[in-house]
């Protein structure tokens, strides 16, 4: 069975602003992997706003347009909703690990799919003691 995975939203940004480093490396394999199917992975519908807010910021608007489509139509990858659920867990998570409400919906996200292995290279998130979380350079140096 296929490892199951929840993906952050820096997955998806860091590689669309041509970043050089190990985090950046790391996100592209992880991308490579949904993409080819060798990994399940799921992700808020709040990162196409993040991912499109950012490249937006930094890129221009043209570029966060074309950010977004590809999200939305990128192989292999869930969305999850973000219902009425996933925010009542988010604000339970947000009163008892002091996250930010973006990084409570993520993790609220994940936990509502069943997901304990949360891929991200914010280590605030590593509060949360449901889910573990692998970092990005972890896949820049995985052998696949």
């Amino acid at each position: 069975m296929k490892e199951a995975v929840y993906v952050d939203s820096n997955v998806f940004i860091l590689p669309v602003l041509g970043e050089k480093s190990e985090r950046a490396r790391g996100a592209r394999t992880v991308l490579e992997r949904v993409e080819s199917g060798e990994l399940l992975a799921y992700t808020s519908i709040l990162t196409w706003d993040e991912l499109v807010w950012v490249v937006s910021k930094v890129l221009g608007r043209t570029d966060g347009i074309q950010a977004g489509r590809k999200l939305l139509n990128f192989p292999g990858l869930r969305l999850i909703d973000v219902t009425a659920q996933v925010v009542s867990r988010a604000q339970t998570m947000l009163e008892s690990y002091r996250l930010a409400p973006r990084d409570a919906v993520h993790c609220a996200s994940a936990l509502t799919r069943g997901l304990s292995t949360l891929v991200s290279d914010d280590r605030g998130l590593d509060v949360v003691a449901e889910l573990r979380r692998s970092t990005l350079e972890s896949f820049s140096s995985t052998p696949r």
